[in-house]
């Protein structure tokens, strides 16, 4: 895990610059720095990197690293690299490290673009060939590792932070205010539906996709990022044993690649079954000794202490818990929100980030975490909702389907815990299957507290004809997973850890995908397969819960509303009054945030007025 960025163009930038972009990429790789330059064409190319070291320590692996006329500056793992170097091997290449990193760089030589569909991992590199005269900018299929553009002054820079980009470019980028406003009303799962940013004209450079860039003429070339892979979603028949033992099979080796490091790994976890499987696969199947970290809150709606109990005592390893409070809420959120370079997503990533805190206390450099199992495995409530509907279109033909019984399983497990009013009907996608609005979820009212009009429609991707594997891959590319990642990957590089997400593992994703729909829920169970992968690994306490849990934390667990101080504060001056009525939101201070969409939209407000606040003190 590292940090990257570079400059392409006419004019090079100059050394202050250069060093000033290291400076700032310095968290994200504290064991090493480096930077190269060259003319190619006419085209100045830098190339820096701020090195994490997890696999080969040495000095050898630092970059840019150059072998054959390619030069890589790369931030990511590729976790299948033993077989890749093997396999490379015997074809001949001869290696000097013990990298992933070298790995990368002789699959390319070999292969060329085609090395992308033969690596597992997750990365964001630029991979300058002076031979050729070409670069090569990619990132990872899920998404993974970040990657920003911004075309300025005539040349193209590129970085993993923006704040890095504003460094190399000597210029601090304007604020876009239709990302704040489309943020604060429509909640974060519109934040990545286009390469968008909380900055106009940088872009994020797309997950799954490649652009190489021709370098001649002294100009900076375009960049016309293509996608190289792509999930579909075709079912195909098969046994609910047959999945169960494909699902388990690919999980279990996603989780022993993962576990390959040279510095001891950490797992974060929740009273939730993503998190315990992971940790159990860990200890109780590959025999690792493990330290495991959770956030206890005092609300019972997210206190999953006694999951998390039984757990520990389980799996008998090292634990630590975080335990919420109010105290000390602005300092941390200003440090947050001036790393993240954007508002803090939710109060999840609040309290997720002191878990990344006391990991590297505890002198961990590599955090696994269970992203994406809701979205491959279903685990959120409309997708129980939307495969009753589902089952209910076919219940009309096929006579051995008791739909009474379905509704009766989902009213005695998922049913029981729905806060969100229009999924509390069952039928809800029966009646209406292109609803939407539990998704924007009192958007009139949030769009009420703006201090001039906003307004977009909410809108999905066609993935696939199926409602309910159509959203749960629009969840995975474009709304929740998208900003899980970024914001875990922000949070664990402040403190310099790796994150790593099993669950984003290609083999897996796409063995799921050929899943048919009927065996991802069964007997009142969401996330069924994952469940039952996990059955004489995970005690049935944990396993067998019904009740949907992950990191969480309620908004007044963490701000003092009644404190005149916090209130002052709130209202005082500053550019958030520029987009939201000060009347207005003086007035929703005293609301009951007792209502999920509240409690979040009052975080978002905190969150997007201490980044606007930043922005205007920032100096590049």
């Amino acid at each position: 895990m590292c940090g990257i960025a570079g400059a392409i163009g006419p004019q090079a930038p100059s050394l202050e610059r250069i060093k000033a972009t290291l400076h700032t990429l310095g968290r994200r790789g504290p064991d090493a720095q480096g930077h190269s330059q060259y003319a190619i064409g006419g085209t100045i190319v830098t190339l820096i990197h701020t090195r994490l070291a997890i696999i080969d320590l040495g000095e050898r692996a630092n970059q840019p690293f150059e072998r054959d006329g390619l030069v890589l500056t790369y931030n990511g793992e590729i976790y299948n690299y033993l077989e890749l170097r093997r396999e490379l091997e015997g074809l001949g290449h001869a290696f000097t490290t013990q990298s992933d990193t070298e790995v990368l760089v002789r699959a390319w030589r070999q292969w060329g673009a085609a090395a992308l569909d033969r690596f597992e991992g997750m990365w964001a590199f630029a991979l300058l060939d002076t031979k050729a005269g070409t670069l090569v900018l990619s990132r990872d299929r899920f998404g993974e590792k970040p990657l920003y553009t911004w075309r300025r002054d005539g040349n193209l820079y590129f970085a993993s932070e923006i704040k890095a980009l504003a460094a190399l470019a000597g210029a601090k980028p304007a604020v876009n205010d239709d990302q704040v406003r489309r943020y604060l009303v429509n909640g974060y799962k519109c934040l990545h539906k286009q390469p968008a940013t909380f900055f106009r004209d940088v872009e994020e450079f797309p997950a799954a996709q490649m652009a190489e860039l021709t370098l001649a003429g002294g100009e900076s070339p375009r960049c016309q990022p293509r996608p190289y892979w792509r999930l579909g979603c075709r079912p195909r028949e098969m046994t609910a044993t047959e999945a169960l033992e494909g699902a388990k099979a690919r999980l279990f080796e996603s989780v022993k690649m993962r576990l390959r490091a040279d510095v001891p790994l950490a797992f974060c976890l929740s009273g939730g079954i993503d998190s315990a499987i992971l940790a159990a696969i860990a200890a109780k199947h590959f025999g690792h000794h493990i330290h495991c970290f959770s956030v206890i809150d005092k609300d019972e709606r997210y206190d999953e202490r006694k999951n998390i109990e039984t757990m520990v005592e389980w799996l008998g390893c090292k634990h630590f818990a975080v335990h919420t409070s109010t105290a000390g809420f602005f300092e941390r959120m200003a440090k947050l929100v001036a790393y993240h370079d954007q508002p803090v997503a939710t109060i999840s990533y609040y309290v997720h980030s002191f878990l990344s805190e006391q990991i590297a206390k505890e002198g961990y450099k590599v955090a696994v975490s269970g992203t994406a199992a809701d979205e491959l495995f279903t685990g959120y409530y409309d997708h129980y909702s939307m495969w009753l509907a589902a089952m209910a279109k076919q219940a009309e033909t096929d006579l051995t389907i008791d739909f009474g019984k379905l509704l009766e399983e989902w009213r005695a497990g998922f049913g029981a815990h729905v806060e969100n009013p229009l999924l509390q009907d069952p039928l809800a996608f029966a009646k209406d299957p292109n609803q939407r609005g539990h998704i924007l979820l009192d958007q009139e009212f949030f769009e009420s507290l703006l201090a001039r009009p906003f307004h977009e429609d909410f809108t999905e991707r066609d993935y696939c004809p199926e409602l309910l594997r159509n959203r749960m891959l629009n969840e995975l590319f474009e709304e929740a997973v998208p900003v899980i990642l970024e914001e875990d990957d922000r949070n664990s590089m402040l403190y310099s850890v790796e994150n790593r997400s099993p669950y984003l593992d290609r083999g897996l994703a796409k063995f799921l995908a050929t899943v048919p729909s009927r065996h991802l829920i069964h007997g009142g169970f969401a996330k069924w397969l994952l469940r039952q992968a996990g059955e004489g690994l995970v005690p049935d306490q944990v396993r067998l819960d019904k009740r949907k849990r992950g990191f969480n934390a309620s908004v007044d667990s963490v701000i003092d509303r009644r404190d005149a101080t916090t209130r002052e504060r709130l209202l005082a001056d500053g550019p958030i009054f520029e987009l939201v009525s000060r009347e207005r939101m003086a007035a929703f201070l005293d609301q009951d945030m007792t209502p999920n969409s509240f409690s979040k939209f009052l975080f978002s407000f905190v969150s997007a007025r201490m980044f606007l606040d930043h922005h205007a003190a920032w100096r590049p």
